[in-house]
């Protein structure tokens, strides 16, 4: 699960209300992107650039894995008049599992649970610290020990939302509207999405267009509207 705000702003200037920051690459790749929106743009037409020319040329879409080496690459061999972005690149591994890779403006990469990055990285991340990785809890007395990043879908669904809400009454860089892309495995189901509730009100759930010949995995765009003040 990848998520953006979309709100483009300097200072206290608003540029545009609508500025996507979280791209599909694959039917089992999302990216975002966040800082300086050109170089961020052009970043992400080179990686679908390169993607398609892998896909031509193999006939199968790049593993997630793959796109985080490339990407690691990309931005290294522009380390000395670097792309002023923070990436972050998720989605289902081959093996079906979830993953995180987030990556600094010169290329170096890591895999996580979670990662927030950009404005409002310091008012989100510990809050997905203590709600992802459970830092600074402790199980009820007889229960099992917590598990980082072993929540239901729709519990991460909340959370995402949450967090960004929260960072909009606190950041004016933040706002407008949320973006967040599902990759979901093979086999999983729409209900896992949402659980037992209901759409949030403004909330819309919309399954995007498989890019290729995948293995049974679908992408949803979820939007909902954030504070436009």
């Amino acid at each position: 699960m990848i998520a953006g705000d979309t709100r483009q702003s300097e200072g206290y200037s608003i540029q545009t209300r609508y500025a996507p920051k979280v791209w599909q690459l694959t039917d089992k790749a999302v990216l975002a992107t966040n800082g300086f929106a050109a170089d961020g743009n052009n970043f992400v037409k080179r990686v679908k650039q390169r993607l398609e020319w892998y896909e031509h040329a193999h006939q199968k879409q790049m593993s997630i894995k793959s796109i985080a080496r490339m990407i690691q690459t990309m931005l290294y061999g522009k380390r000395f008049f670097p792309y002023y972005v923070y990436n972050i690149l998720g989605g289902i591994e081959e093996d079906g599992s979830g993953a995180v890779y987030s990556f600094d403006p010169v290329g170096s990469y890591e895999r996580e649970a979670c990662r927030a990055a950009g404005a409002a990285q310091s008012l989100i991340q510990p809050f997905l610290d203590n709600q992802i990785y459970f830092k600074n809890q402790q199980p009820a007395p007889g229960a099992g020990p917590f598990v980082p990043g072993n929540l239901p879908l729709s519990t991460v669904l909340s959370v995402v939302v949450d967090s960004f809400s929260s960072a909009t009454e606190r950041h004016i860089e933040v706002g407008d509207g949320l973006e967040i892309f599902v990759v979901m495995a093979a086999g999983r189901s729409t209900d896992d999405l949402l659980g037992e509730g209901r759409l949030a009100p403004g909330m819309e759930v919309e399954e995007l267009h498989p890019l290729g010949q995948g293995g049974g995995e679908r992408t949803f765009l979820v939007r909902c509207p954030l504070k436009r003040d």
